[in-house]
C-alpha cells in the first residue's frame, strides 16, 4: 500500500485531492493540518471513517513534531500542500505568509531528507516529494506570452515571494541533498470546498446574499481558471510519472478577466436563482480601488505536462464554473460552518 502525506490535507485544494487519492483502495493518507481559519475538517466529513485515512493537527512550523510524524508514518510519498494562500491577507500580516511556506516548507523537506536517508535502496527510489506552488512566482504577464517552467521569478506580493522563496528551497534540497523533489506551478483554482474569500466564492456568495459584488480596479486584471479536480490529477500525474528535479506547470487554458468572470458568474446565477426583484445579479457589481501590487496578466504554458505525462484538463470552463455555482447553492451549510466567526466577505489587504 502506497503511503501518502497530504499538508494542508483541509483546504481547498487539499480536500480535493485527499478525496481523490482515497479512490484508490491501495493508497494510505494521512492529513497534518493545523486547521487555521481556511481548514476545516467539515469539507472531509465523507472519508473521515475510511480505513485509509487518518489526520493529525500539526502545525508544519513544529519541526520537531513533524520529524517525529514522518518517522512514524513512514510515507512513501508528501504531497505539500500547506501553505498561507490569499495575496490580500499577506498584504495585512506578511509574516504569517514568511514562517508558514518558507520556514515550514524546510522543516518538511529536512524532516523528509532525515527520513529519506534512512530508507533502503529500493525504497529510495520510490520516495517522492511534491511541492505545490503557483504561477504568482513568474511575477505578471502584458496582453501577450505565456509563463513556462523557465520563465523567472519576479513575485510582486508577499504572497507570491514567500511562495518563491519555498521554490528554491525545495529545488536546493534536490540538487544539495539528493531528495528526489517536484514543483508543480499552477493557475487560479477554482470548485467546490473553496474558502470563500477568493473572487469566484465571494462573488457567489455576495450576489446571494444581496451585497454589492466588489471588483477590483476596473476588472480588466486576467487570471487563467483551473477546475480544482483537474489540478489534483494533474499532482497524482506528477508524482506517479513526473522526473525529480523538474517543475511542471498546470494551467487551465481558460483566460478571463475579473469583469468576464464575474458577470458570467452573475448570468448563471440568473437563471438558475433568480433575485426576488426580477433584476440581474450584474447591477450589484461595484468597482473599488484596485490592490496594491495587482499582477496584470496570468497565462500559462502547460505544454510540458502535456507532452511528458500526457495531462491535459478534462473540464471546459463553462462546465465548471456551472458546476462550482450549483455546489455553492446546495451547499450553504458548508459555508456557514466554515464562515463563523471567520471571515465575513469584507475587504482585505488595504494599505
Amino acid at each position: 500500500m502506497k503511503k501518502i502525506i497530504v499538508t494542508g490535507g483541509a483546504g481547498f485544494i487539499g480536500s480535493n485531492l485527499i478525496k481523490y487519492l482515497l479512490k484508490n483502495d491501495d493508497v494510505s493518507v494521512l492529513n497534518i493540518d493545523v486547521l487555521t481559519y481556511a481548514g476545516n475538517l467539515v469539507s472531509l466529513k465523507d472519508v473521515e471513517r475510511n480505513k485509509n485515512y487518518s489526520f493529525s493537527q500539526t502545525d508544519i512550523c513544529d519541526f520537531k513534531q513533524i520529524e517525529k510524524i514522518i518517522n512514524d508514518f513512514q510515507p512513501d510519498a508528501i504531497m505539500h500542500l500547506a501553505a498561507e494562500s490569499h495575496v490580500d491577507r499577506s498584504i495585512d500580516n506578511p509574516i504569517q505568509f514568511i514562517n508558514t511556506n518558507i520556514i515550514g516548507t524546510y522543516n518538511l523537506l529536512q524532516a523528509s531528507y532525515l527520513h529519506y536517508k534512512t530508507l533502503p535502496a529500493e525504497k529510495k527510489k520510490e520516495f517522492r516529494f511534491l511541492h505545490i506552488s503557483t504561477d504568482e512566482v513568474y511575477g505578471s504577464l502584458g496582453q501577450t506570452g505565456y509563463f513556462t517552467e523557465s520563465t523567472p521569478y519576479d513575485p510582486r506580493s508577499p504572497y507570491s515571494a514567500s511562495k518563491a522563496s519555498s521554490d528554491h528551497l525545495v529545488n536546493a534540497w534536490y540538487h544539495t541533498f539528493g531528495l528526489p523533489t517536484f514543483i508543480s506551478n499552477c493557475s487560479n483554482n477554482y470548485g467546490p470546498y473553496q474558502f470563500p474569500e477568493k473572487l469566484i466564492p465571494v462573488t457567489i456568495l455576495n450576489a446571494l446574499q444581496e451585497n454589492s459584488i466588489p471588483i477590483y480596479g476596473k476588472g480588466d486584471n486576467i487570471r487563467d481558471w483551473l477546475f480544482v479536480e483537474d489540478h489534483v490529477s494533474g499532482l497524482v500525474k506528477i508524482l506517479a510519472n513526473g522526473t525529480p528535479g523538474e517543475s511542471y506547470n498546470i494551467g487551465g487554458n481558460n483566460e478571463k478577466t475579473n469583469l468576464e468572470l464575474v458577470t458570467t458568474i452573475c448570468g448563471i446565477l440568473d437563471n438558475l436563482k433568480p433575485r426576488v426583484n426580477g433584476k440581474s445579479y450584474n447591477e450589484l457589481i461595484t468597482f473599488v480601488t484596485d490592490r496594491p501590487g495587482h499582477d496584470k496578466r496570468y497565462a500559462i504554458d502547460a505544454t510540458k505536462i502535456k507532452t511528458t505525462l500526457g495531462f491535459s484538463p478534462a473540464y471546459k470552463f463553462e462546465e465548471g464554473i456551472k458546476k462550482t455555482i450549483i455546489w455553492y447553492l446546495e451547499s450553504q451549510q458548508w459555508c456557514e460552518a466554515v464562515l463563523e466567526n471567520k471571515y465575513s466577505l469584507e475587504r482585505l489587504g488595504k494599505i
